[in-house]
């Protein structure tokens, strides 16, 4: 389902945002304890590459993918990924883990001199990639998230896997507009 405009974006006790589908992914365990939640992580991913729509992002996400569907998917129909939400081209959302958990998104990663960004970090997945622009929907539903998480979360910084992931990632891309991201991370 997309946030409506006038959500007022909740998150419960469990870390799950209120008015978004939720699916359950495996692909999640504990974060250290005591560690706040101080980065947002930007991704774009699609399957098959440069592909949008349907259901293959939800059946990575939870351990389903057929490495037969596709040619791409042999190749990474084994891995255990995930992210905390999924936007997609028409402004939906999904959450596939808690906030309160770590998800496994960001793989090797440093941020200021930090390893392990799963620790402290969320991740939000847009559905795209490096040749395609990204749709104002998804934007629109971007922002509404990101507003949401700053007010429940001592967010610090909001950046791209290749912020953290330099020399081994690209996304967001080159066509993900960071001027349309209207929420701006509050430096402690």
């Amino acid at each position: 389902m997309t946030l409506p405009a006038e959500a007022d974006g909740q998150i419960d006790a469990a870390g799950w945002l209120s008015g978004c589908e939720r699916i359950d992914s495996p692909n999640h365990d504990v974060r250290p304890t005591g560690e706040p939640i101080r980065l947002i992580v930007i991704h774009a991913i699609s399957l098959p590459p440069g592909q949008f729509g349907g259901s293959a992002v939800d059946a990575f996400f939870t351990n389903r993918l057929d490495p037969a569907a596709h040619p791409y998917f042999a190749g990474i129909a084994g891995q255990r990924v995930s992210a905390h939400f999924f936007i997609r081209r028409d402004g939906r959302v999904t959450q596939f883990v808690s906030c309160c958990e770590r998800a496994w998104h960001a793989g090797v990663s440093c941020w200021l001199e930090r390893e392990r960004c799963n620790d402290f970090s969320l991740g939000i997945e847009l559905e795209g990639d490096d040749q395609s622009d990204f749709a104002a929907l998804q934007y629109q539903a971007l922002n509404r998230v990101l507003a949401t998480l700053q007010r429940h979360y001592p967010i610090e910084d909001i950046v791209g896997h290749a912020d953290i992931a330099s020399g081994r990632k690209t996304d967001p891309g080159p066509r993900f507009d960071w001027r349309r991201v209207a929420v701006q991370p509050i430096k402690t």
